[in-house]
């Protein structure tokens, strides 16, 4: 009996360690390994120590004079006191003290000397070992347009202790208002692009169009609709606090009754007051093919990219490691893709609005060529008491707000991130994870709509894709709950899935990459693993989520279904060379080589005979 009672509490007090591990791992696995790099900053903390020996420079102070809208600046430091933990904040406005703090609500509260984060930083001796010895250093900063002008101040005592010691010289672009970064997008129909782009503009200084037309051909003008935000518009700290920069101006103009197949290009424009134009440089796209045109069609999936800085700032943490190599790859590819997927967690800005500017401006060779869809990730959407299905404050106070205004969706209501569009033989179905997608709610029947008005026998790809994971993933964390998948994931779904035969689901969510094999209800129903071919049995379901951001470890259980994992940064191509043949890809961003691969073979036949949970009622009548 005392043995019992003996094994008894020891196996209490291990399920007891176990729930605890979980909960931590769980936490850690829905807000994320590492953290935003600038929340690392107390900032409202930071205090004036003006040292009189003290300078900081920064040349040139004039940038952008050649039209360019990102320029490297060489800020040169002397300081006669310097320590280890000395770092270099850039600050844009410029003017950047008290003064330009939000009033208090309460007139107890002692306004902060500074109430603004940095946009970015960088740590004096992390690329000048001489200075703790020398107190003289230069550092390099890549600085893109955003609309306002610059300043570089020194601070001493950490991150944690932040303390001002000299304060640079202003420098500004030669027209922080020019319009940039455009973004392209699948209109409501088949043969509409949207263009949208950011600018310091608003409606009463200047009128915005897009000038566009068939290449060699005649140009027409379209106008745009310009949209903006207050701090009012967010829903919590930091992006309403500390993480607040003014957004500009946010236009859109949808390009109407484009032809197939056929290159176009553009120019954004803006008209003044004065009658003068302000225009950006050209561009060109190529628009979407017929619903179920047989032509080569090719396909970027990815979720979970982030943004990197180029001049190694706000990296010390490693928050998206493989960013840029992720976006590198697809611009040196770019003449082999049509459109790209951006399944979630877009740029990690978590309520400090300056790095969606910086995101736009990164992936610019890309979004101003193809279109670049989205959709809404927990660091997009999530906030408590907001709406969003968790109450996590993964988005750091955004609520959704900058996703649907910086990238436009043809949804019917873009606060809800669920939407269909077509690209020649394919049809997407866009799920968004952030609301409810069970049985019974709005968007479950736009799935299941989304699902059944596509006409198989004119676009035979049918994919799903979402941002958390609603098929399977042998993450660690789904591993310890025992599902392998998100919670509530696939028990309504699946059954969407097998009746309307969907070939491809994808996820983002998780860091990694992995394969599954066709299944349904935890069946492989396929054993083939590199070749598909005849009836759709089952769907394949991928996790695409390794783009950039840190990386997910798996669960040392590699259930059967699990055809491939690969814990590394990577992404995902599609290529339809006709209604019968489809190409998958997997991608590593490191040196862009296929590491995974797979091929369906079939018929509209196929795609029609009935299959387990997926047939058509039939009749005995003549």
């Amino acid at each position: 009996m005392e043995v019992a009672e003996r094994v008894k509490m020891n196996l209490v007090l291990v399920m007891a360690c176990l729930a605890n591990f979980s909960i931590v791992f769980a936490f850690a696995h829905i807000h994320g390994f590492g953290e935003q790099p600038l929340s690392r900053i107390a900032i409202h903390k930071a205090v004036v120590s003006l040292h009189s020996s003290a300078s900081i420079r920064a040349t040139p102070s004039l940038l952008g004079t050649k039209g360019e809208d990102t320029q490297w600046v060489t800020v040169d430091v002397d300081y006669p006191d310097p320590s280890a933990d000395d770092w270099v904040g850039v600050f844009s406005p410029a003017k950047f003290n008290s003064s330009t703090c939000p009033p208090l609500n309460d007139p107890k509260e002692v306004v902060p000397y500074i109430c603004s984060s940095p946009i970015k930083f960088k740590f004096m001796n992390y690329s000048n070992t001489h200075y703790i010895k020398t107190g003289k250093a230069s550092l390099k900063f890549q600085l893109i347009n955003q609309r306002a002008d610059f300043s570089f101040a020194l601070f001493s005592g950490g991150l944690l202790n932040p303390k001002v010691v000299a304060v640079s010289n202003f420098i500004s672009f030669a027209n922080p208002k020019v319009p940039l970064y455009p973004r392209l997008a699948q209109g409501k129909s088949w043969d509409e692009m949207t263009v949208t782009w950011t600018s310091g503009y608003d409606i009463y200084e200047a009128t915005p169009f897009v000038e566009w037309g068939l290449k060699g051909k005649t140009q027409v003008q379209s106008p745009a609709g310009t949209l903006t935000f207050g701090r009012n518009s967010m829903c919590g700290s930091p992006a309403r606090t500390v993480g607040w920069r003014d957004p500009g101006f946010i236009h859109t103009s949808f390009l109407k009754n484009l032809w197939p197949n056929s290159v176009y290009t553009y120019r954004i424009g803006h008209l003044l007051s004065n009658v003068s134009y302000i225009w950006s440089k050209k561009y060109s796209f190529k628009s979407s093919p017929y619903p179920g045109q047989d032509s080569l069609q090719r396909v970027i999936i990815f979720g979970d990219m982030g943004k990197a800085e180029r001049d190694g700032s706000n990296e010390y943490n490693a928050y998206q490691p493989g960013s840029l190599n992720t976006t590198d790859q697809l611009i040196k590819d770019l003449e082999n893709i049509d459109i790209v997927f951006h399944i979630g967690d877009i740029t990690y800005a978590n309520g400090y609005l300056s790095q969606w500017d910086q995101f736009t401006a990164q992936v610019e060779p890309i979004a101003s060529t193809v279109p670049y869809m989205i959709a809404s990730g927990n660091h997009e959407r999530d906030w408590p008491n907001t709406g969003s299905f968790y109450g996590t404050t993964d988005s750091g106070g955004e609520c959704g707000v900058l996703a649907q205004n910086m990238f436009f969706v043809p949804a019917e209501n873009r606060a809800n991130f669920w939407y269909a569009t077509d690209y020649g033989m394919f049809r997407f179905c866009i799920a968004d994870t952030e609301h409810d997608w069970r049985e019974g709610t709005e968007q479950y029947k736009f799935i299941e709509h989304c699902l059944a008005t596509v006409d198989r026998q004119k676009q035979p790809w049918l994919i799903f894709a979402a941002h958390r994971v609603l098929g399977y993933s042998s993450d660690f964390y789904y591993g310890l709950e025992g599902s392998f998948e998100e919670p509530m994931g696939r028990e309504s779904l699946q059954k969407l899935w097998q009746k309307y035969k969907v070939d491809i689901a994808f996820y983002g969510h998780v860091h990694n990459y992995e394969r599954t094999c066709p299944i349904y209800q935890n069946q492989c129903v396929n054993n083939e693993k590199t070749h598909y071919s005849g009836v759709v049995n089952g769907t394949i379901h991928v996790v695409a989520g390794g783009a950039g951001s840190h990386l997910s470890n798996f669960s040392q259980a590699t259930p059967k279904w699990s055809l491939y994992r690969d814990y590394d940064f990577g992404f995902v191509k599609l290529t339809a060379f006709n209604h019968s043949s489809l190409l998958f890809e997997y991608k590593k961003s490191s040196d862009g080589k296929v590491y995974d691969y797979f091929t369906i073979s079939r018929d509209y036949r196929d795609v029609l005979a009935c299959v387990h949970d997926g047939c058509e009622a039939t009749t005995l009548a003549t």
